[in-house]
């Protein structure tokens, strides 16, 4: 084998492991003129229900309490969806239009609606999977099936790390309840290892274990980690394709870095008082959230590539007791997001953000008759609803309507890798052409290819 031919196959074989990743890291370039720097993902969990916050559906009311007619719709993968009478529910709460956009929003969100000049909606939204698990591994890999990079993996594959002293991809869960498969969510899949999510807390320290033992000198942390260097290279000469082992060297150098870089990034008692209170940090109900949304900002400010923040497992799955269920959740999060929208304009960053809100699937028009004492919705495939903010979407659009119960998306129908596409598209990167090679054959965030909603951005 030549030289050349030799060096050709080394380096495509380090593609496959975190050999390159520096080299990437520095010559990462967009396929196109990127709106978006950075994207943080708001991922509501448990799925929200359109028609009671930006879908309002007057036939609800005009029907309410008589029995749905599924006789043309009864394909589902809801096991006993249909065996018991169900029932149209009308919408617990009042809508109104606000902004000079006259976009709809209910008083669930009062917050919100004060932004919707900045949003951009989509109303048909469609997935393929009604159960939580797989619904959540299709809005985040584009598969219902693990082992599939993470669309913050695939982003930060495309383009690189920004800061080389902080994790291109965080993730800042509630820790009251993990999403299921926890950290599979959020991993690389058949990606190099270093394109994982890294999961900081709201708490304590964002990063469990981040600050040496108090008897460790920087000079002992020192000669460890160039120790530990020596034998992982001298290791790593005869298997360069390891992407176990360069995840490893990588991570260690990298959580090294961190140890200086961190705390000056998340300094939240550093905010002044009014940006803390906007955010709701002085509430115990949006504390949590908001939090997390003012350290997004703060992450996206120092060169984050991507930050994806989650809401408690299930928290928005509503089947009964709607009523109950949807303002617990929308009082956590309502305040703290609007809180973010409005302080990355006005610090000039929204533009160079992408903000995407949505759930892993809708949510129904009716429920079933013998729970009309706590009614609530149950799992919808067939339509929800979804913004962007920020990033060179369209502020103040709307695209796709749902039927006159919102039970099922009717134009502009979109899917899950359209949604994934557009997200791509606004970061500069073409979904067809960001690939890796797995499995013996090119793989890619949207598979065969989505469509980007060209209506919002």
């Amino acid at each position: 084998m030549s030289f050349e031919l030799a060096r050709r196959q080394f380096l495509y074989q380090s593609l496959t492991g975190l050999g390159a990743i520096a080299l990437r890291a520095a010559e990462a370039k967009p396929h196109h003129e990127a709106k978006a720097k950075a994207c943080i993902f708001l991922t509501m969990l448990g799925g929200v229900s359109q028609m009671d916050t930006f879908d309002p559906k007057p036939a609800l009311e005009k029907f309410d309490n008589t029995v749905m007619d599924w006789s043309k719709e009864k394909l589902t993968d809801q096991v006993g969806l249909f065996v018991k009478p169900r029932l149209i529910l009308k919408s617990p709460w009042k809508f109104a239009k606000h902004g000079q956009s006259g976009r709809d929003v209910s008083e669930l969100l009062p917050h919100l609606a004060t932004c919707v000049d900045d949003l951009a909606f989509v109303k048909s939204v469609v997935t393929e999977n009604g159960n939580h698990p797989a619904a959540t591994f299709l809005m985040n890999t584009g598969f219902v099936l693990p082992g599939r990079p993470s669309v913050g993996a695939w982003t930060t594959y495309g383009l690189g790390s920004v800061n080389k002293n902080l994790p291109g991809f965080v993730v800042l869960p509630d820790f009251r309840a993990l999403p299921f498969s926890g950290t599979q969510q959020w991993g690389p899949g058949f990606l190099p290892a270093s394109y994982q999510g890294t999961m900081m807390q709201w708490k304590g320290s964002p990063i469990a274990d981040l600050k040496p033992a108090a008897a460790i000198t920087e000079r002992d942390q020192t000669q460890q980690l160039e120790m530990l260097r020596a034998l992982n290279t001298s290791y790593l000469e005869g298997n360069h394709t390891n992407p176990e082992l360069q995840g490893r060297i990588d991570a260690y150098e990298l959580a090294y870095r961190m140890q200086t870089e961190v705390p000056g990034v998340l300094n939240i008692d550093g905010e002044s008082e009014a940006t803390k209170k906007m955010y709701g940090l002085d509430d115990e109900v949006t504390k949590s959230f908001g939090t997390r949304c003012l350290m997004a900002r703060q992450m996206v400010e120092k060169g984050v590539r991507f930050v994806q923040l989650y809401t408690p497992s299930q928290s928005w799955d509503s089947h009964s007791d709607i009523l109950k269920g949807h303002a617990k959740n929308a009082a956590e999060t309502d305040k703290p997001i609007a809180a973010l929208i409005k302080d990355l304009k006005q610090r000039g960053l929204l533009d160079s953000t992408l903000i995407v809100w949505m759930g892993e699937f809708g949510r129904t028009p009716d429920n079933p008759a013998d729970m009309r004492n706590k009614p609530g919705r149950d799992h919808n495939t067939k339509a929800m609803t979804m913004f962007f903010a920020g990033g060179g979407v369209k502020a103040g659009s709307t695209v796709g309507e749902t039927d006159e119960l919102g039970w099922k998306a009717v134009e502009k129908i979109y899917r899950m890798r359209d949604v994934h596409a557009t997200i791509l598209n606004q970061m500069g990167l073409n979904d067809m052409r960001l690939s890796f090679y797995h499995g013996g054959r090119n793989m890619r965030l949207t598979d065969t290819g989505g469509v980007v909603i060209k209506e919002v951005v």
